[in-house]
């Protein structure tokens, strides 16, 4: 055995969810490539040759619960990438509360266990989730999935920047929890990057930093360029990472919160929640 063995997932069973498209497909083949066996949940058509591909609404439990009824035997790791933009009906569950009911309903039967691993994608939308979190607590101590959901319309939580506040502090708070079953949990947070949802909204999501890369010489990232740090905290490589979100956005809020780039600086400490 090499030492590099711990970067692969050979003889792992990952599943994916919303590795249709963008960053979670890109993760779905990087971990076929690494020896995954893998298995892809999404809304959408999973086309991706050799996978189990089934269809999903996470806005809805019982499709959820119809979901994970296919899929047989241990889970070594879980990546939650599925995210809808604002506007979209149920944004509040499929961005947050489904992607919990579905992690703590495969923790709880045993089939993510002892030695796996869960990966989020949040989002740069998802800073400052600290200056929020005696508020976003409220929401993290509830386990129903309609007081859940409630809760975030009712506190006008329903969009995309709290969903990924929320996944962020749920992440945060669950690696205490998680550890003790053995289970790591951590989460990216990307800077703008080239999916289909991003190119929908493009004059907001790529326009964003878009100073910044001029002025370094660099392009908007790659689901791929994402995927690399999401496989990595799910791999044993990372054995000792948990409960992070790691900021995948080529230095931009790091550059904002140190004025090393002017620009950023407003924007980073709003993100950062310095600014009211």
């Amino acid at each position: 055995m090499s030492q590099f063995d711990a970067f692969r997932f050979d003889g792992k069973r990952v599943l994916v969810v919303g590795g249709a498209s963008g960053m979670g497909a890109a993760a779905a083949q990087l971990a076929q490539d690494a020896g995954a066996d893998v298995i892809v949940m999404d809304y959408a058509d999973v086309t991706l040759d050799g996978a189990q591909g089934i269809h999903v609404n996470l806005a809805e439990r019982e499709s959820i619960d119809t979901a994970l009824a296919s899929v047989e035997g241990p889970i070594h790791a879980l990546l939650a990438c599925a995210g809808v933009a604002d506007g979209t009906p149920g944004i509040e569950r499929i961005n947050f509360v489904g992607h919990r009911y579905l992690i703590e309903q495969v923790v709880a039967d045993g089939r993510l266990g002892r030695g796996s691993a869960i990966g989020f994608i949040s989002s740069a939308a998802g800073l400052g989730w600290e200056a929020n979190l005696a508020e976003l607590q409220e929401l993290l101590a509830l386990s129903d999935w309609d007081e859940s959901a409630a809760w975030m319309v009712a506190h006008n939580k329903a969009d995309y920047m709290n969903s990924k506040q929320a996944m962020c502090a749920y992440v945060a708070q669950s690696a205490f929890s998680m550890l003790q079953k053995g289970i790591r949990i951590n989460a990216i947070c990307p800077g703008p990057t080239e999916t289909p949802l991003a190119v929908a909204n493009k004059e907001t999501w790529l326009g964003f930093g878009a100073d910044y890369r001029e002025a370094t010489g660099i392009e908007a990232s790659s689901p791929l360029d994402q995927a690399y740090p999401l496989l990595f905290l799910c791999s044993d490589a990372a054995v000792a990472i948990n409960g992070i979100t790691m900021i995948t956005d080529a230095g931009y809020m790091s550059s904002g919160i140190t004025e090393s780039f002017p620009d950023a600086t407003m924007v980073a400490q709003f993100l950062m929640g310095k600014l009211g």
